[in-house]
């Protein structure tokens, strides 16, 4: 059986190692010239599952407009851009802020996140792959006291799906993180997730591409996707400026860019750009810098320790497929990481990125089959996918293959989307 991965982001690189564990024959498609060059490249270098949840949330509406009055606002829309797909990504949002919705969506994130974290715990085990990587969890540091009482809903759904954390006070964050003692007087308390991890994702996605090559997959970059041909409720090819190639099955797991190629073929999933910003600075004191990842409550920033290096990644900003790195962004982050670990790093050399991450309105990732038989999703994990690459790979492998998948599928097809399908039954 041939698979065709469109995509070499660290999604397409974990679905092309499950398919390729499983006997199948795996072409990966990029216009990039090596794999992990788009939103994989500078993310937040977290594996969070115990992080998963979605942006939509009670009280969300109302702390999105003082946020956009703030000068390190962690959301930035810029309405010059507004298009269609933009303003139903926010309406569609706005409906999924009840408690109802979050818990629900919450749950879905948490379920996939959580087996993907048995599912790289497993994959480092069978390949050594190393990648900058470190088990010391993750801290989310509260500046309030409004934060600490508002972190009970999250930990209700953590004991509902027996999701290990701890609730700390000051002195139990500094425990946690040592060079938070800097900044004591900021601090009213925190969750740690204990089983949450840290790493490079660049290396990650490289270092497992290489181990895929080295089992006989096949990475064809420098190509141009063009279209998806289809046929009689089949995809027949991947257009591309290489020519047109075949396989049996195909895989969607182009991020971002997946609705381009789905919706003239009549799949139309609210999957949309949100734009993050990163800096990757050189660690000046290694005692001043974190043990692991924190997480600003406050400003939506995580600050993660990658060898001797830190990464700084946050805010959401919505304006299409824009790339341009505006510099208000960078001081956002900045200042973040300067706030918090003030003698950590030298922000003089910060290397700068923008990435776009590709967001559903309800948090979770689309997976699974299409009205197309031989067509699957894997994408619209938003600031999750790297924490859920492992698990939505094995997934979809798994499916793909005939195979029962080791958890429940209900809520992350496409089919929770009335309007996503309308592919005609002559095509």
């Amino acid at each position: 059986m041939h698979a065709i991965v469109i995509g070499s982001g660290v999604i397409g690189t974990t679905t092309a190692y499950y398919l390729n564990r499983l006997g199948y024959q795996v072409t990966v498609l990029d216009r990039q010239p090596h794999s992990g060059l788009e939103t994989s490249f500078a993310n937040a270098g977290q594996i969070s599952p115990g992080y998963s949840a979605p942006w939509a949330g009670p009280g969300i509406p109302l702390k999105a407009i003082k946020w956009m009055l703030s000068e390190h606002s962690p959301l930035v829309v810029r309405p010059s851009r507004m298009d269609a797909a933009m303003f139903r990504f926010m309406v569609m949002m706005l409906r999924n802020c009840t408690t109802a919705r979050y818990q629900v969506n919450k749950a879905r994130m948490l379920r996939v996140a959580e087996y993907s974290r048995q599912a790289i715990d497993e994959l480092r085990t069978e390949t050594g792959i190393h990648y900058d990587e470190r088990t010391r969890g993750t801290l989310q540091v509260f500046r309030t006291d409004a934060q600490v009482e508002g972190a009970k809903k999250d930990t209700d759904i953590l004991d509902e799906c027996q999701i290990p954390y701890e609730v700390l006070d000051l002195e139990g964050c500094l425990a946690a993180e040592p060079a938070l003692k800097h900044v004591r007087e900021k601090i009213r308390g925190g969750l740690r997730l204990p089983l949450d991890e840290t790493g490079d994702c660049l290396m990650f996605t490289q270092n497992l591409a290489a181990i895929c090559i080295a089992n006989g997959v096949k990475f064809q970059y420098d190509t141009q996707i063009e279209a998806l041909l289809s046929n009689n409720g089949q995809i027949s090819g991947v257009k591309t400026d290489q020519g047109v190639l075949t396989a049996d099955q195909y895989v969607m797991a182009l991020g971002s860019y997946s609705p381009q190629l789905l919706k003239p073929i009549g799949i139309d999933i609210p999957v949309y750009p949100v734009k993050g910003y990163s800096i990757t600075v050189p660690i000046v004191s290694p005692d001043a810098a974190p043990v692991s990842t924190v997480m600003d409550e406050t400003y939506k920033v995580a600050i993660t320790r990658l060898g001797d290096r830190v990464r700084v990644a946050g805010t959401a900003e919505l304006t299409g497929y824009d790339l341009s790195l505006h510099e208000e962004r960078r001081q956002t982050v900045r200042f973040v990481v300067s706030d918090l670990f003030p003698h950590a790093a030298n922000l003089q050399e910060d290397n700068f990125w923008t990435g776009l991450r590709p967001m559903t309105p309800d948090g979770t990732p689309v997976l699974g089959q299409t009205p197309y038989a031989n067509l699957f999703l894997n994408t619209g994990h938003g600031t999750l996918g790297w924490t859920m690459a492992c698990g939505s790979g094995r997934l979809l492998a798994d499916m793909m293959a005939g195979q029962k998948p080791s958890i429940d599928l209900e809520g992350l097809s496409m089919q929770r989307y009335r309007f996503a399908n309308r592919v005609k039954t002559s095509a």
